[in-house]
């Protein structure tokens, strides 16, 4: 079932500029900074109450985020991400409501979740990312 909104995420042409925008001139907090090889992204995490921004930047500039930033001539929200604690069971819900997935079958997320995006066909437009958490809550 889905628990809460788990991140927004924005890509970002260029993720140090990105960082320090946010981090100093917003005063937000950098919680760090992971590689996520199966997203091709870098990507940084800064934790607002309750929640989180993630800035994502193409990984070695390849991979679905750099044509995202190509197609859109520079960067935006790229997508929402809802926690669930049963991932399996939500995508079995959700395809029997017509949901399209980008894939078959979730991939690994940062922080070793399991992640599976909706199809933004099929949800209005919006790009939704559902996010499973290992058993110890991380982050």
């Amino acid at each position: 079932m889905i628990i809460a909104l788990d991140h927004v995420a924005i890509a970002v042409p260029d993720l140090q500029e990105a960082i320090r925008r946010f981090a100093e001139d917003l005063g937000l907090e950098l919680a760090g900074t992971e590689d996520v090889e199966a997203a091709q992204t870098s990507t940084a995490f800064l934790p607002v109450t309750g929640t989180r921004i993630e800035l994502i930047h193409p990984l070695r500039g390849q991979g679905p985020v750099a044509t995202w930033l190509e197609k859109r001539g520079g960067g935006g929200l790229h997508h929402l991400c809802f926690r669930t604690d049963d991932l399996d069971a939500d995508v079995v819900r959700l395809k029997e409501r017509g949901y399209r997935f980008v894939t078959e079958a979730p991939t690994p997320g940062a922080h070793g979740t399991r992640v599976i995006f909706i199809h933004p066909k099929s949800a209005g437009g919006v790009l939704i990312e559902l996010a499973e958490h290992p058993a110890d809550g991380h982050p």
